[in-house]
């Protein structure tokens, strides 16, 4: 009972340690630096340790949020599900984005006319004024007309992909998407113009 350890333990046979499958060699490096133990415990502490004081709670808080939003600007520019913002979330979401996607639009074109119009409207000249004008009514016709002809679309399309899915602001979603330029998009676009959307 009260014998040492040392004597009881069995001889060792250096055959049959041959035999065994040896695991990493005590000598090799493991790849990285073995922490202090001051440091390992630092770190253990601070991962457990609750918030002492509202200052400090609101500062972890705060790192965790920028944390959060560092990881979603990533996913936006990526593409990567995980991490992308509640909105841009799920089939349904990607689809109308790939739906938009796909296509040219005359709403993805708003900026660029809006600055030309605006120059045209400032010239002193009252042709170019009236041109401006002009530009600017056919301009939000054809917006007008293209996003109804494009809501009507992916409506149908989504009513046979998704029947059992939620549909609840997906073409609200999509019309927001034709109104910036491609380039600008976030989550930026994973489609090529005139190919199916998946």
């Amino acid at each position: 009972m009260f014998r040492s350890r040392s004597k009881e333990a069995p001889e060792k046979n250096p055959e049959s340690e041959a035999d065994q499958p040896l695991g990493r060699d005590p000598q090799a490096p493991k790849g990285r630096p073995t922490p202090k133990r001051s440091e390992a415990e630092a770190q253990r502490r601070s991962a457990v340790k609750p918030a002492t004081n509202r200052k400090d709670a609101a500062r972890r808080a705060r790192e965790a949020r920028r944390a959060q939003l560092t990881k979603q600007r990533e996913a936006l520019l990526s593409g990567d599900e995980r991490h992308l913002p509640v909105r841009d979330r799920g089939p349904v979401r990607r689809f109308a984005r790939d739906f938009v996607d796909t296509r040219w639009h005359v709403a993805e074109f708003f900026l660029p006319t809006a600055v030309l119009i605006l120059i045209l409207s400032m010239l002193p000249s009252l042709q170019a004024r009236n041109i401006a004008l002009l530009l600017w009514l056919v301009v939000i016709l054809a917006i007008v007309v293209d996003s109804v002809l494009m809501t009507r679309r992916l409506k149908k399309q989504l009513r046979t992909r998704f029947p059992n899915e939620s549909l609840r602001g997906a073409t609200a979603y999509a019309l927001m998407r034709t109104m910036q330029m491609r380039r600008m998009r976030l989550p930026r676009p994973t489609i090529k113009r005139g190919d199916a959307p998946r």
